[in-house]
């Protein structure tokens, strides 16, 4: 997927882990004339089919009340990153996933990374946090019997 005119002014495209991948295309399964896969809002709350979702305030209160845990936007960029890093992912890798620039870092430059490189850590970290919600298994744990 590609986010056009972030923050920072630099598209960028990433790639999409399976189970995110399954939960989207089941949103575009059911558009029914929306152009957006998250339309709009008008004042009353209802769906806009011509418009995308600009500000989630009102998802992300939704969200809070139905899971009784207050967080914002910054806390899931943040736990993201904190994640990535706990997964001895690089820091090239991790500033691309977020598109952070590489600042000063002369290295950044020579480095070239494609979308495809970064596939793998990005389901790496789907699967870290469907295995924390408690929708992913961790592999079996065998008792060794000792002498």
């Amino acid at each position: 997927y590609t986010l056009i005119d972030p923050k920072n002014r630099q598209d960028i495209t990433l790639p999409l882990p399976d189970y995110l991948f399954a939960v989207l295309e089941k949103r575009i399964n059911k558009l029914n004339g929306f152009k957006y896969v998250f339309p709009g809002m008008d004042k009353k709350g209802g769906l806009k089919p011509k418009t995308h979702l600009k500000e989630p305030k009102v998802q992300v209160l939704r969200v809070i009340e139905a899971s009784k845990v207050k967080f914002t936007l910054h806390d899931l960029r943040r736990h993201f990153i904190t994640l990535a890093e706990s997964l001895d992912l690089s820091s090239f890798c991790i500033k691309r996933l977020v598109n952070h620039s590489m600042g000063s870092d002369v290295t950044s430059g020579y480095v070239v990374s494609d979308v495809e490189r970064l596939r793998k850590p990005m389901q790496k970290i789907e699967d870290q946090i469907l295995k924390l919600a408690g929708e992913k298994k961790s592999g079996k744990i065998v008792k060794i019997k000792t002498a």
